[in-house]
C-alpha cells in the first residue's frame, strides 16, 4: 500500500484550477489503486503560521525555555515534517501568484525546512534528509510561463524540494487560464492528461 500527501495551497477554495486538479488527481489514483491512504492538508483553509521572530527560535535547537506559541509552532512543524515522511507520494498544488508560490504555500515550507532535521550541512555541502519520494506539482497559471525568464515559480520548488532531499519532481502546467474559457478549458484537460499517465505509471 502507498500513501499520497495532498497538499492544497490556493486561496480559492473550490474555485482553484489547480484544487480542481488536485481532486482529480486523487479521484484517478483512488480508483487506479484503492488500497493507498490519501490525505489532504488544505494550507489556505487551515493556515501555517507566519515565521517570525519568535517562531523562529522554536525551530533552531536551544535550551532556552519556549514560550506557548512557540511551543505551539514547534509541535506543528513535528506534526508536518512526520506526515511528510510517512507518504510516497506528495502532491502539491502550485498556483502562480505574482509570480511565485502562494504565502500560504511559502509558510508550509519555512516550517518544514528545518536544519538537523529536515536537511543537515555536511563537508559535502547540504544533504536533504527527506529521500525516497515521488512529488508531483500541479500548477495553474493566468498566462503562459513555462520555460520563460517569467516563470521563477519552477526553477525555486526543483531548488527547494532537491534541498530536502526530494529530487523526483514531475510538473504539470496548467497555463493561460486567464485567456479566456476555451483557453482554460484546454488547459485543464492537457493537464488531466498528464496526470492520467502519472496515475496510471
Amino acid at each position: 500500500m502507498s500513501k499520497v500527501l495532498v497538499l492544497k495551497s490556493s486561496i480559492l477554495a473550490g474555485y482553484s484550477q489547480s484544487g480542481q486538479l488536485a481532486d482529480h488527481l486523487v479521484s484517478e489514483w483512488k480508483a487506479a489503486h484503492p488500497g493507498d491512504e490519501v490525505t489532504e492538508r488544505d494550507l489556505a483553509a487551515n493556515p501555517i503560521p507566519v515565521l517570525d521572530g519568535e517562531l523562529v527560535g522554536a525551530l533552531r535547537p536551544s535550551d532556552a525555555a519556549l514560550t506557548p506559541r512557540q511551543q505551539e509552532a514547534l509541535d506543528l512543524s513535528n506534526e508536518l515534517i512526520a506526515e511528510l515522511q510517512a507518504h510516497d507520494t506528495i502532491v502539491i498544488t502550485a498556483p502562480m501568484y505574482n509570480f511565485n508560490i502562494p504565502t500560504q504555500l511559502k509558510n508550509y515550507f519555512d516550517l518544514v525546512a528545518r536544519a538537523g532535521v529536515t536537511f543537515r550541512y555536511t563537508e559535502q555541502g547540504p544533504e536533504g534528509l527527506i529521500k525516497g519520494k515521488k512529488v508531483v506539482v500541479l500548477s495553474s497559471r493566468g498566462g503562459i510561463h513555462k520555460d520563460t525568464p517569467s516563470d521563477l515559480l519552477t526553477p525555486y520548488l526543483t531548488l527547494f524540494l532537491g534541498f530536502l532531499g526530494m529530487s523526483d519532481v514531475q510538473f504539470v502546467f496548467a497555463e493561460g487560464i486567464g485567456y479566456g474559457p476555451e483557453v482554460a478549458a484546454k488547459a485543464a484537460s492537457d493537464a488531466k492528461e498528464v496526470i492520467s499517465q502519472i496515475v496510471t505509471a
